[in-house]
């Protein structure tokens, strides 16, 4: 029988260490909301809308402001898959181009509003002083009108001007109430050791909170621009259903909404179609923020 020396055992005892992957911070995240079931099925849904939206109309004859004047009012057939108008408008081209500018008003109100109210409320609450003043001062004001009725007395001013103006005065009034949260977050984070050190070593105001300051809010950031999306859509359709948003002969899904409220008993696909996409995108839209919250921070409810 061999015999083994002492360090030979230790040695052959001693277990070797796997080396330890190191994942970055936005893989790791990428990895938490891949296991976000519904929030990859409502990222689905948002690009399969985007993509029917803007690809779709390429496969049918019928543009939005075409008229067919053989088919008044009638059903979804193989040569009008929605259905028609009264006038004889071919409702599926009307319904993709009226998503089209929804889902784009939307996105975009959502991620303006959001990057104002981080960009103000961390501004404020960091700088503090004359800068705290007046910007919370603007944001108190702007807060106590009637954001709604203001939209709606303006866009008839704006009539046949570009609809980036329609979504200027969305995003106007959807960002003081985060921007005074942030500014309270940012209260307590500028107090932080790791903001300290950063100011120490003489980094710039703008630097500590784009590195700093607004990285350690980004679950409150995206949580709020998904709402903000939801909110600009139901917005936008409110303001276009009485009329003050997108106007004639352009379409929107509030302007098809509200041609079709009153049919909707007896004439169904006028007004089913462009209430199903628009619950359809403000649901997905939804899904997609609750996972990217809980792959941000996973102390919150969801995350694991």
């Amino acid at each position: 029988m061999t015999l083994m020396r002492d360090d030979e055992v230790s040695a052959s005892a001693t277990p070797v260490e796997a080396p330890v992957e190191v994942i970055s911070r936005g893989r790791l995240v990428l990895r938490r909301f891949r296991r976000r079931r519904l929030a990859l099925a409502g990222l689905v849904v948002i690009v399969l809308l985007y993509l029917l939206a803007f690809v779709a109309p390429v496969f049918t004859p019928w543009r939005y402001d075409d008229l067919d004047y053989a088919a008044f009012l009638s059903a979804p057939s193989p040569s009008h898959w929605f259905g028609t108008t009264k006038i004889g408008e071919d409702v599926f081209a009307q319904v993709m181009r009226g998503l089209q500018k929804s889902l784009t008003i939307g996105l975009l109100v959502g991620v303006i509003s959001t990057s104002v109210s981080a960009v103000v409320g961390a501004t404020a609450g960091y700088l503090g002083g004359f800068a705290n003043r007046v910007l919370m001062w603007v944001t108190d004001l702007l807060l106590v009108l009637p954001a709604f009725l203001i939209i709606a007395i303006a866009s008839p001013w704006f009539k046949g001007a570009n609809w980036l103006v329609f979504v200027a005065l969305l995003a106007a009034f959807n960002w003081m109430i985060t921007a005074r949260i942030v500014r309270g977050m940012t209260l307590s984070l500028r107090e932080r050791e790791f903001v300290l050190a950063a100011k120490f070593m003489g980094q710039p105001a703008w630097r500590i909170i784009a590195t700093h300051i607004l990285p350690n809010m980004a679950s409150l950031l995206i949580v709020d621009a998904t709402i903000n999306v939801g909110v600009a859509v139901l917005t936008e359709t409110s303001l276009s259903f009485f009329g003050f948003g997108v106007q004639p002969p352009d379409v929107s899904l509030g302007t098809l909404i509200a041609a079709g409220t009153g049919s909707a008993t007896t004439y169904p696909w006028l007004f089913l179609a462009p209430a199903g996409f628009l619950v359809a995108f403000v649901l997905a839209v939804n899904l997609v923020g609750d996972g990217l919250r809980d792959a941000i921070d996973p102390s919150s409810g969801g995350g694991r």
